[in-house]
């Protein structure tokens, strides 16, 4: 299967991730969790962790309007609250002590008090992207020249391995042509533009449901209570990602660029 070359459109000025959001991004960066120089202190009269800084346990950066806070937690999730101190959005690295970093290449890393990476937005690649929490109660990684790369509501071009489409969710193409959403009925599906779906998991009834890219190369379907209801049957290869490419092809490839399923 050929993989697309990447396109460049301008982002809506002063806005996170609206309907006409234009989009720039590679389809699947390589996972890099390479060390800053040195860490940097947030700055805390603004609304970002730029290149460079570090979320220690307890520190936190605030929107601008203050109703949005992310804070890296002790317990080691990296948390966004809003209105209400209510939890919006999480990283799953509960467990142990971590701080998280927004390194120089452009990847948003969370790492244990080892120095062992845990999570990552898997957005190397970029030098000078910056994390900003909006006054919309988005989180957005964009790049240096302000082009949309990551969200915790969508990915671009691709889903990472170990990362996981919660209701809500989705992966759009880098053009913005096709966005596959994780539907709340259960349904993992596929939209072009004007929202017309194109191909869906035959998943419905299963509310609360989430799509998993589990390391070990399986893309799954969880029902509210964790049970596999679907597959794409792709284990046994470690570190295989899910792609939403630019002509509304949905492809799993290998780490090493090789396609282990389509949808056809």
């Amino acid at each position: 299967m050929t993989r697309v070359s990447k396109r460049s459109l301008k982002r809506k000025a002063g806005r996170g991730l609206g309907a006409s959001a234009l989009i720039t991004a590679a389809l699947a960066l390589p996972l890099s969790f390479g060390t800053a120089a040195h860490a940097d202190a947030p700055d805390k009269t603004d609304n970002k962790l730029t290149a460079g800084e570090v979320l220690k346990p307890a520190e936190s950066v605030k929107s601008r309007n203050g109703q949005y806070k992310l804070i890296q937690q002790s317990q080691g999730n990296l948390v966004l609250y809003g209105p209400g101190n209510k939890a919006m959005w999480a990283t799953p690295t509960s467990g142990a002590p971590a701080y998280a970093t927004m390194q120089r290449e452009g990847n948003l890393v969370i790492y244990n008090s080892a120095k062992q990476p845990l999570w990552s937005t898997n957005t190397a690649g970029n030098p000078g992207a910056y994390l900003t929490v909006q006054d919309d109660g988005n989180l957005v990684i964009y790049s240096a020249d302000n082009r949309f790369l990551w969200s915790r509501h969508a990915y671009v071009g691709s889903l990472p391995s170990g990362h996981t489409l919660k209701t809500g969710q989705w992966v759009q193409s880098p053009n913005g042509a096709y966005k596959l959403l994780m539907q709340k009925e259960g349904n993992l599906v596929l939209y072009a533009r004007a929202n017309k779906a194109l191909w869906t998991t035959p998943t419905a009834n299963q509310p609360g449901a989430s799509a998993t890219m589990q390391k070990e190369g399986n893309l799954v379907i969880y029902n509210a209570s964790k049970q596999g209801v679907w597959t794409t049957k792709t284990a046994g290869n470690s570190g295989a990602y899910l792609a939403v490419q630019n002509q509304g092809n949905i492809v799993i490839y290998s780490k090493d660029g090789k396609a282990l399923w389509s949808a056809g």
